[in-house]
């Protein structure tokens, strides 16, 4: 299937690694015009490089996802590079944390709270409120799709016994998408909610994640996903035609049975 999404303009959070990256590259190769953010500077430098050597097109904004002044920066930067409001806007920066409420490391809670709840909420407030706003007239959505697409987990659907206080962050930007949906959908913005399982990253360095005991996991539901396969899925929603709107989709590893 050919898809182009030459006519779309997206932001991206928390693309200097994973699956970020991975979406970054997938919708500038098939189009998409792309502003990228981490607090990783070079790192996304060098994606920008990575994608304009291919052909494609891609600006860095580098800063902290949850302040307002970088979300109003990676606004900015689509409309001051490529003339146009961005319509494509993944919320994908998150940290997790192993453990439960009993368990996990108490001085990482506000982190992964602020993070994974809080700069996502903005970044969909900001970006929803900036598509209704650039809409040219009332049906403007029957010719040009606006997609809010965020990356959740599949523990913001069902409890996990190793991770459930970072799964209670995503369980309620799970519940978020689903009200936003209802209320920016009827005036033609889409809203997604991708819930990937176990994907191959730094997450679960940098989660925490007892790496022998999380390895044998692997080991036992493998080939787990890799970041490619998330970012497939995205451009695959975005290049719906405007009247479809993919709403909640759970990934998982063929071999995953749960969470």
């Amino acid at each position: 299937m050919s898809i182009s999404l030459a006519n779309r303009i997206a932001i991206v959070t928390g693309a200097s690694a994973g699956i970020g990256s991975a979406i970054a590259r997938e919708l500038a190769t098939h189009g998409a015009a792309v502003v990228v953010n981490a607090r990783r500077a070079e790192r996304l430098n060098a994606l920008v490089d990575e994608i304009a050597g291919s052909g494609g097109r891609a600006t860095a904004v580098a800063g902290d996802a949850v302040e307002a002044s970088t979300i109003a920066r990676m606004l900015a930067a689509a409309v001051d590079t490529w003339g146009s409001p961005a319509d494509l806007i993944v919320a994908n920066a998150g940290r997790g944390l192993a453990g439960s409420p009993l368990s996990s490391d108490t001085d990482e809670w506000e982190d992964v709270i602020r993070v994974n709840l809080l700069g996502a909420m903005r970044l969909i407030r900001e970006g929803a409120n900036a598509m209704l706003e650039s809409m040219p007239e009332p049906e403007a959505w029957r010719t040009h799709a606006r997609d809010i697409v965020i990356i959740s987990s599949s523990v913001g659907k069902n409890v996990s016994p190793f991770s459930s206080m970072y799964g209670s962050t995503k369980f309620a930007i799970t519940s978020i998408g689903e009200a936003v949906r209802r209320e920016v959908g009827p005036q033609g913005v889409r809203v997604t909610t991708i819930h990937p399982a176990v994907v191959e990253s730094e997450f679960q360095q940098v989660a925490g994640y007892d790496p022998e005991q999380f390895g044998t996991f692997m080991e036992k539901i493998g080939p787990v996903l890799q970041p490619d396969d998330i970012a497939r899925l995205v451009t695959f929603v975005a290049s719906q035609p405007p009247h479809v709107n993919l709403n909640d989709i759970m990934i998982r590893p063929t071999r995953q049975e749960y969470p």
